[in-house]
């Protein structure tokens, strides 16, 4: 069962509402959701949950179920996002934040790197009031007020460019993001990227928020609070693109590996927040320590962000994020300070 993976696209397509019609059947949303994102390889998930989301698709298993398809990373150059949870092409990808947390940041970063690489960057305006926005707008290449703007405009590009999508979450709730993505599959436009934000920050409270997701970054408080960005948070964001089948073994490898290290430092922080850092076994110093420099090399200068930080945006090739990586966990970094590694670009 390796190589098979769920049709997310499909089922996006489907059951929109995903949290409600997973509940009916007695599902778990968030597990669901994990199968989805490739958290929860489908060999591991009980048949019947299958048979229950063929059933909600009205679809059989065959079409459920993608056998050995590979899917394809969009490499965007920030550290976090392509080592732990890689964007997804034509895939859609949601960003669950509290206002505040940086997620437009992000997006506008996204924008500008996807522009670079020749992709059409169209964004859905949300409905109402929300001036944060136009922070944003420069790396936007067209703007659309309504969802059939958004067809039409999207249509044309996707016949010959690809195409990165940012809405809003309330255009998800109406279900009118599904029914865009419905009508540009009929006509054998696929190659849409689609990012999706919440403005208003309520989905953190919720199993499901955007539906079926391939791609999922997490926004974290505490990472927001100490200034760490982007503020994604490295154990909680996954990717179907992380599924074993579709992943370098050596990626996979440095991932697992960073992931234990950052999950066990997020421990041990709360322990010396506590009783300090003399409290620790000296084994847990160390864990403790190399994970504060993972951590710190983790964060990034955007170049969206240029003029208000000072630091040239810098953009790190995932080989060389994944070899900086993985010398951080064996030690070669030891010596250095911690702030010598945030806000870097590359090891030096």
């Amino acid at each position: 069962m390796e190589d098979i993976r769920l049709n997310v696209s499909l089922l996006r397509r489907r059951v929109p509402n995903l949290t409600t019609a997973a509940r009916s059947v007695g599902l778990r949303p968030a597990t669901v959701s994990n199968l989805c994102t490739g958290k929860i390889p489908v060999g591991r998930a009980e048949v019947r949950t299958l048979v229950a989301l063929a059933d909600l698709a009205e679809c059989s298993l065959d079409e459920l179920l993608i056998r050995g398809e590979k899917i394809e990373m969009i490499e965007t150059g920030i550290k976090t996002l392509d080592v732990f949870a890689p964007l997804a092409k034509g895939g859609t990808v949601g960003l669950v934040a509290r206002p505040g947390m940086g997620q437009l940041v992000v997006l506008a970063e996204l924008f500008h790197r996807l522009r670079n690489n020749d992709f059409a960057t169209v964004l859905l305006l949300p409905e109402g009031d929300h001036p944060e926005v136009n922070d944003i707008l420069d790396e936007v290449q067209i703007q659309v007020r309504t969802i059939k703007e958004a067809y039409e405009e999207i249509a044309k590009l996707g016949k010959t460019k690809e195409v990165a999508f940012a809405a809003d979450r309330s255009h998800v709730i109406t279900g009118e993001i599904p029914t865009l993505q419905e009508k540009l599959h009929s006509i054998g436009v696929d190659s849409v990227t689609t990012i999706l934000v919440d403005l208003k920050g309520d989905v953190v409270d919720e199993d499901v928020p955007f539906g079926p997701l391939e791609t999922l970054w997490q926004f974290d408080a505490d990472l927001t609070a100490r200034h760490q960005f982007p503020a994604v948070n490295p154990v909680y964001s996954t990717s179907s693109v992380l599924e074993g089948a579709h992943l370098d073994q050596t990626h996979f490898t440095i991932q697992q590996r960073a992931k234990k290290l950052l999950r066990r430092y997020r421990e041990l922080r709360s322990l010396v927040t506590v009783h300090g850092l003399e409290k620790l076994p000296e084994t847990e110093v160390q864990t403790y320590k190399r994970g504060e420099r993972l951590e710190a090399y983790l964060t990034q200068p955007f170049y969206v962000a240029e003029a208000f930080t000072g630091k040239k945006g810098e953009t790190i090739s995932l080989q060389d994020t994944l070899q900086d990586i993985r010398k951080i966990l064996d030690g070669s970094t030891d010596s250095n300070e911690v702030s010598e590694l945030a806000y870097i670009g590359k090891l030096h």
